[in-house]
């Protein structure tokens, strides 16, 4: 179903310009879930997409189990997204479970394919490895080469590759930088407008940077407000945070077409950006990156608010699965309200 640049349903749109909704299993991530039991939550929820971002939300990673999963999310009417973690070998993020980062990155490429994604997603790493050695153009390069390294299995397999600016690693100028170097042809974004926020970056600019690289998303809301060190951010459930999702999506519809939009909430905890300290920015080395303007006007707009805390006397465990699945349903039911999702 392709999307066009037409107003979303609120305002009546041609059936084409639908964006399809669906929900990150890292949201739930509390449950500890595995596929067939993410398939029959998606379904409950009546969404149009899963992203199973984890290999180890699968029993089993042979093809003939993968393509039960496959017919299994079919026949509840779910497109099936997938992803894996970092695949830079330098990243203080990387574990080698899987064997190398080139190995990692070759099986996340065949489950995507018996599984029906266009996509496999996956991470340079984090914020931590903007310190490391060579910094973050290093780890970029690193990125690339493993990335190109795959690059004729991804094409035979139909599948593309979904890097995310995550946990701050990359601001969406960097990301734009590794995708061109690896190949635009096989390579492209998964755009987490949360993380844009570790970035300095709001996540309207964000999109804007990104959006013709999308191949899948991981969404969620933000707050932030100045605070006593510089801004303070807390992620919230979509409709609950200080982004102007109407805006969002109309844009998104303009630039993404036929991308669908995947909540992936995250929410419950403040992390302060300590802007005024000299420390802060040995890992921005070439200073304030563009957008930064917009990012300040972003967290002028916040008021201070409080972290989730388990309720006193209950089982904390449940309760933080409660929350969760409190978060993602909220979202989900915003979004539609937006015009999102399954008619």
């Amino acid at each position: 179903m392709s999307v066009g640049a037409a107003p979303l349903r609120a305002a009546k749109p041609d059936a084409k310009t639908q964006i399809k909704l669906g929900l990150d299993n890292f949201a739930v991530r509390a449950m500890g879930w595995k596929a067939a039991q993410l398939i029959d939550y998606a379904a409950q929820l009546k969404t149009d997409s899963l992203f199973i971002s984890d290999l180890d939300a699968f029993e089993k990673l042979d093809d003939a189990h993968l393509k039960e999963v496959r017919a299994q999310a079919a026949d509840k009417g779910l497109q099936l997204h997938v992803g894996t973690w970092s695949v830079c070998p330098t990243s203080k993020r990387f574990n080698p479970k899987w064997g190398t980062a080139e190995e990692l990155l070759a099986l996340g490429i065949r489950a995507a394919k018996a599984l029906g994604s266009p996509v496999i997603r996956v991470v340079l790493g984090s914020v931590d490895d903007r310190l490391t050695e060579g910094g973050i153009d290093a780890r970029i390069a690193d990125t690339v080469k493993v990335l190109k390294s795959q690059r004729s299995r991804a094409r035979d397999a139909g599948v593309k590759i979904a890097v995310e600016n995550h946990a701050g690693d990359l601001h969406s100028l960097e990301l734009v930088r590794l995708i061109e170097e690896a190949g635009k042809d096989f390579v492209g974004a998964n755009v987490d407008s949360g993380n844009a926020v570790w970035t300095l970056e709001s996540p309207l600019v964000n999109l804007e940077n990104l959006g013709r690289y999308v191949l899948t998303t991981s969404l969620r809301d933000s707050a932030a407000w100045e605070s006593e060190n510089g801004v303070t951010v807390q992620w919230t459930a979509m409709g609950e945070g200080q982004v102007d999702w109407k805006k969002y999506f109309e844009r998104f519809a303009q630039l993404c077409p036929g991308i669908p939009v995947h909540i992936e909430t995250i929410s419950g905890f403040n992390r302060e950006l300590t802007l005024k300290k000299d420390d802060f920015w040995k890992a921005w080395p070439a200073g304030k990156p563009k957008g930064y303007e917009q990012f300040q006007a972003f967290a002028k707009l916040g008021k201070a608010r409080e972290a989730w805390k388990a309720p006193a006397g209950k089982d904390s465990k449940l309760a933080n699965q409660e929350y969760q699945k409190g978060d993602i349903e909220r979202s989900i039911k915003y979004c539609k309200s937006l015009g999102l999702g399954p008619r």
